[in-house]
């Protein structure tokens, strides 16, 4: 497997593969749908997204990241993070959380972000297996979410 920077032209590759992986959508980190499986909203969000990384198999996309900084440009968020089902547990998501990582500390960012749902405590305890910490909680589209945070560089 390898990684790489996902390109606008990935998309058809990327939605074939959520696809087959049985779900409609790739979700971000709230459980909100970030990207649909169209090859027009993976092409969109991939574009917009400073930092857009695919990783790859024989067989195709096993795993995407999508983040992009604050406008002040001190921290940047993580914007989905989506590793096929098949391959869970095989490092997919420590790749590209480390892929995110160097990227986002070469442009001059310190932290990485994300947004977790409180009653996610798979998801809460993936970050917190990562070296994420609470910041706080806020109230977002799919209900209570707590902010974590991490050093880019301890992804590294």
């Amino acid at each position: 497997m390898h990684v790489r920077a996902a390109r606008p032209d990935d998309a058809e590759t990327l939605r074939t593969a959520v696809s087959r992986a049985r779900e409609a959508t790739v979700f971000d980190d709230i459980g909100s749908p970030l990207l649909d499986v169209s090859a027009a909203g993976v092409r969109e969000a991939a574009a917009e997204a400073e930092w857009s990384f695919l990783m790859e198999d024989d067989d195709g996309p096993v795993g995407v990241a999508i983040a992009h900084p604050d406008a002040e440009g001190s921290e940047a968020e993580l914007l989905a993070l989506w590793v096929h089902p098949s391959h869970a547990g095989e490092g997919v998501a420590d790749e590209l959380l480390a892929r995110v990582a160097s990227s986002v500390t070469g442009r001059g960012v310190d932290t990485l972000r994300a947004s977790v749902p409180a009653d996610s405590p798979g998801a809460q305890e993936f970050f917190a297996a990562h070296g994420f910490s609470p910041r706080g909680t806020r109230r977002g589209p799919a209900g209570d979410e707590s902010i974590v945070v991490v050093d880019a560089d301890e992804l590294r």
